[in-house]
Order: structure tokens, then sequence, then C-alpha cells
């Protein structure tokens, strides 16, 4: 432990990819957490999506009033990776140390590291890593010769440069077993009042929701060819019930949370353990406070018992990742290892339960035709779930689509941004499955979708379509006038 007066900012950057992000940022909150129970109380958080000033106006404020930052931490995805990069300018031009980490600096970290403004990069769990790196950030008072230091030499999974100006990236930061061992994130640093409820889509967007998030598992076993696990990995690790239960009885009865989703990428992978979780949260009276599946559960994890608990634990909504309606692009092209028959009986039993169903769905994947995203659209409508989502396949690096696309394809994202998965625009080309094909049939799918008359009539009923009236009227004409200009094209 050390007492340090080191002023550590955390940023999660500003986003003009996606209209809003509903729930907190959990990464940042584990990271505070490690940062905190190790000694360096001085942590601020800056979600972009909230705040209602830059971060260089922090900054600036800081310094004006002789309380500057000393280190600021920059956590990004690929769509965000520019945004992260400008951060980093802001930051080093007033003199802070930069960090940058997350899932685009784990896979790319050469790409930043080349950049004068980002002095430290670092790949894969974070959480060990950063305090390391204040540590030996705290022996010496010259930047320079601090963010140069031949001590990082032994930090795992850190990229840096030397004095004379070469890239070093060390080994790489094993995986932690024993997630139980890992702080709690820091969740009374978030402006929680910020955040709207974790699904405005449904629910209406709720001014006064206190809606936190809580990771129960961290990876993932399975090989989806669109999928990208940089940080958590391939290896599936559940915290125990009783670690999960402590957190959870935290946020209910300390922060008075009002809704709460579960962001693992897949936390039912031990049906048992989902059932304990769930038990445990009726025996401890925790079931008080709704709760969601923010990400896709395995339908192959899953039975009617399995929702029963959920629900009388209090589940409100589940997600599933469907993906697609033809056998062959399911398993030969996303390679998920899952059945239709599956994905049937998953919503038939989490209706049954009477959760609110959520369904994933992507588009234009290698190999598609018009008659396999056809399929794909009229596997949406049999299941019905309350939410769809329809995606337009997305190539990020490290995956094996990327790759394909790389080998095979033509790229038609020119920029890091460019790779958002809810972008209405087709991002590759590989074959004869034009993008403008892609686009028109991703537009029908929400168009088919949504605007049935027992949808249409549904939607009408919902407090959320008048309260925001004029953001639901400017969705709706976004997905007729594409559809619209592409049937023109073909016409």
């Amino acid at each position: 432990m050390v007492n340090s007066p080191m002023r550590i900012l955390l940023v999660s950057p500003d986003s003009k990819v996606w209209n809003s992000r509903a729930h907190i940022h959990n990464g940042l909150g584990y990271l505070a957490g490690a940062l905190l129970a190790n000694g360096y109380p001085d942590v601020t958080l800056h979600d972009g999506a909230v705040e209602d000033q830059s971060v260089a106006q922090v900054l600036d404020r800081a310094r004006a009033e002789s309380r500057a930052y000393d280190v600021v931490g920059v956590s990004a995805p690929t769509v965000l990776i520019e945004n992260a990069w400008a951060t980093a300018r802001d930051a080093h031009a007033r003199g802070a140390i930069t960090i940058l980490g997350g899932p685009h600096l784990t896979l790319q970290p050469d790409e930043s590291i080349q950049k004068p403004e980002v002095d430290l990069v670092v790949r894969g769990e974070g959480e060990e890593t950063i305090v390391e790196i204040l540590r030996v950030l705290g022996k010496v008072n010259s930047q320079q010769s601090t963010v140069n230091s031949p001590e990082l030499a032994n930090i795992l999974g850190l990229s840096w440069r030397t004095v004379d100006g070469r890239v070093m990236h060390n080994l790489d930061r094993p995986l932690r077993s024993d997630l139980d061992n890992i702080p709690l994130p820091a969740y009374h640093l978030f402006k929680i009042e910020r955040y709207t409820n974790l699904q405005p889509l449904t629910d209406g967007l709720d001014p006064h929701a206190r809606a936190y998030t809580i990771v129960t598992s961290r990876g993932c076993p399975y090989k989806c060819t669109y999928c990208s696990k940089p940080i958590t990995g391939d290896t599936w690790r559940g915290r125990s019930v009783e670690n999960v239960i402590t957190e959870w009885q935290m946020l209910v009865q300390d922060f008075r949370a009002t809704e709460i989703g579960i962001t693992d990428d897949i936390w039912n992978l031990d049906l048992k353990r989902a059932k304990e979780l769930c038990r445990a949260l009726i025996d401890e009276k925790l079931n008080t406070v709704p709760w969601v599946t923010i990400h896709g559960m395995k339908v192959n994890h899953t039975d009617l018992e399995l929702f029963e608990l959920m629900k009388k634990a209090g589940c409100k909504r589940v997600g599933f990742g469907v993906e697609s309606g033809d056998e062959y692009i399911l398993k030969r092209v996303v390679k998920k290892s899952q059945t239709m028959e599956q994905v049937r009986a998953a919503f038939k039993n989490a209706k049954a339960a009477r959760l609110q169903t959520m369904g994933f769905f992507i588009y234009g994947m290698p190999g598609e035709t018009e008659a396999t995203m056809e399929k794909t659209t009229q596997l949406a409508l049999e299941l019905d779930p309350d939410l769809a989502n329809f995606m337009i396949a997305a190539p990020f690096p490290g995956t094996e689509l990327w790759k394909l696309v790389e080998k095979q394809g033509i790229l038609f994202s020119h920029t890091w941004d460019d790779y958002a998965i809810h972008s209405d625009k087709a991002h590759f080309q590989v074959g004869d499955l034009t993008a403008e094909l892609v686009e028109r049939k991703w537009h029908e799918a929400y168009r088919r979708f949504y605007f049935r008359p027992s949808r249409l009539a549904r939607r009408l009923l919902m407090r959320d379509t008048w309260l925001n009236a004029p953001q639901r009227a400017h969705d709706a004409l976004r997905f007729f006038r594409g559809a619209n200009a592409r049937a023109g094209a073909h016409g």
C-alpha cells in the first residue's frame, strides 16, 4: 500500500457513434476500485456519454485550482479509439501522463504507442497493471524519466517506449482465475443520476433511474467469427455466488439501485451456477429490484426451470444472440454453437415464465444471400421478441471475420468509428454480396418487424412514445428513407 498524492482521471470518451448509452462504464469502475483499494484515493471518473464538460475543460479547471491531474487513463473500444487519441492529445498537452487501455488497445497496441500523445498502453485486464504502473510513476518526479523508466519492463500487459524511443511490448498478463479477489467497482464515483434506465427503447426514458450494472463472470469459450474478446479471453471464469450476492446487496441496499443489468458475455454458461444465483437472490430478498441481461444469453444453456427462477428472482427481460435464421450461415459462417430448435425453445420457455425477450440478429455475413437474410427476418417475425436488435456485420480487428475480409473481401470502412454495429451502412463486401443488398435487407427487417399493425398498436400504448415523440419520429423516418432509397435504386 502507498500513500500517493497523484490525481488520476479515468475517461470513457464521448461518442457520436451511438445515440446514447444508458448504463455506467463498469470497466472504469473496476479500475477505480483497484486504485482505491491500493492506496490511491484521488480518482475521478469522466464518462463522456453523460458529462456536460469536455476532458480539456475538466483538466483546465483543475489546473486553475492548482489541483492538476497527474495521470489520465482512457478506455476505448475500436469505434471510439480516435476519440481516445483526441482525449490523449488534450491531456498530454496539459502535462498529464496518458495511459490508454481497452479492447482496441489490446488488439492493436502498436498503433497507439507509436503516437506521441500516448505514453503507455495497457493490454488485457487492467486492474493489476494500472496499480503497478502508478507505483513506478510515483517513484520519480520527472515525467520524461517516469514514462520511460526501465522498471516498466517488469509490468506484464504493458506497452511503452524506452528513453531512446524503442517500442516495447511486455509479455501478456495472464487472465486472473480468482475473480472474487478483485476489488469491487467504485460505484460511488459514478454520477448515477445522469444515466437512464437500462433499456429506454422498451421502458421509456426514466430521468430518476438508478441503473447499475454487474459482472458475474468474465470470458466466453465459444468461437463466433464476428466476436472479439481481447480482454476477457476465450476461457470462462465465474465469480462465486456468495461474492456476487455481496455486490448485489451493496447495489440494492447502499446505492438504492432501481434496476440492475448483468453485462457478462455469457452469464449462464454454468447452468447450475445460474440457478444457484437466482435462488440466492430470492433467499436474500434481493428480488424486489428488477434486473435484465444486457447481452445475449446462450440458448443452449437454458431450460424452463432457469427462466422460472429468473422471474422469481426479479428478472424482467432476457436477451438471446440469435444471429441468423439460416442453418448454413449459423453453423458454417457465424460458427454459433446452437441450433434453431434451441433458439425456439429458449424464447418459448422465457415467454412461458412471463419474461420480456430481446433478440439479436446479424445481416451481411460472408456467404449471405437475399434468401439467407430473408430467413433471418422471418425467424425474427416468428420469435416475435419484445425487442429486436438488427445489426450489420462489422469485422473487428482480431476476429476471424476480420481476417477473412482482409484476405478475400473489400473493406468499406476507412476510419475506426465506421465500425459501429448499429450503423446503417455495410462495412465490407465478400463475393457477390453487395453493400446495397445488405443495407436494403437490414432496413427491411426493421420496417417489417416494427411497423406491423400489432407492433404499432403496442408502441402507441407506451408512455415513452409520447414523451419522446420527436426522437421516435426521427427513428421511423430514418428507416423509411433508407429503405425507400434502396428500393428506388433497384426499381
